[in-house]
């Protein structure tokens, strides 16, 4: 009897335990933890779809076809080119002749499209009469073409002249046009900017 009784209570406690776990694992089924939330701390948008996210993008706005580098900056490929000013002068006159406005008006445009250069004006005399007076007359040949070039917009800054007088005269067949071709204002420009380099592809439209 007593041994019946006995197996009967360990079944019982079995039973219990049975219970026991069954309840805690529908509790745990029916309370299950809520996923973790994550913030997105970095913006992984490209806005100017150059191929480098925002987050990383230093150079944000860059055109579509450039080429860029790991920081979403353009290359730049540097490109220059210069332009000449060659005025010349009657005998002992710092009159600009009309038929040379042009060349000077060109030149101005020029340095505005190049607004980092700056130009150096040299004048020159002939050989005829005293040399001082010629260094003078150099030096104020040059100073003219300047205030040509300030009214037709370039800051006074940018321009600086020189006068050499008489010293170099330009060779010539005859006296008189080495004396014609002397009497000068001359000056050369170079500009210089960095264009970006840009990714051509089937798809580009490009004018030749």
């Amino acid at each position: 009897m007593r041994t019946c009784t006995n197996a009967l209570l360990r079944l019982l406690a079995s039973i219990l335990v049975l219970i026991t776990v069954t309840g805690l694992l529908a509790g745990c089924s029916t309370q299950a933890a809520a996923p973790p939330v994550t913030e997105q701390s970095r913006d992984l948008m490209d806005d100017d779809a150059d191929g480098v996210i925002n987050a990383r993008d230093k150079c944000p706005g860059t055109p579509h076809s450039a080429i860029v580098d790991n920081d979403g900056c353009p290359r730049l490929v540097e490109r220059s080119e210069s332009s000449d000013l060659h005025i010349l002068f009657a005998n002992d006159s710092t009159v600009i002749p009309t038929n040379f406005l042009g060349q000077i008006k060109r030149m101005a445009d020029f340095l505005a499209n190049y607004p980092e250069a700056r130009i150096e004006l040299k004048g020159y005399a002939s050989p005829v009469g005293a040399s001082d007076y010629n260094l003078g007359l150099s030096q104020r040949r040059a100073k003219v073409v300047r205030q040509q070039l300030i009214e037709f917009g370039v800051s006074p800054n940018r321009i600086k002249t020189l006068g050499f007088g008489d010293t170099v005269p330009v060779a010539a067949n005859t006296r008189e046009q080495s004396n014609t071709l002397s009497r000068r204002v001359t000056a050369r420009v170079r500009g210089e900017r960095g264009n970006v380099l840009e990714e051509w592809t089937i798809f580009s439209l490009r004018a030749d």
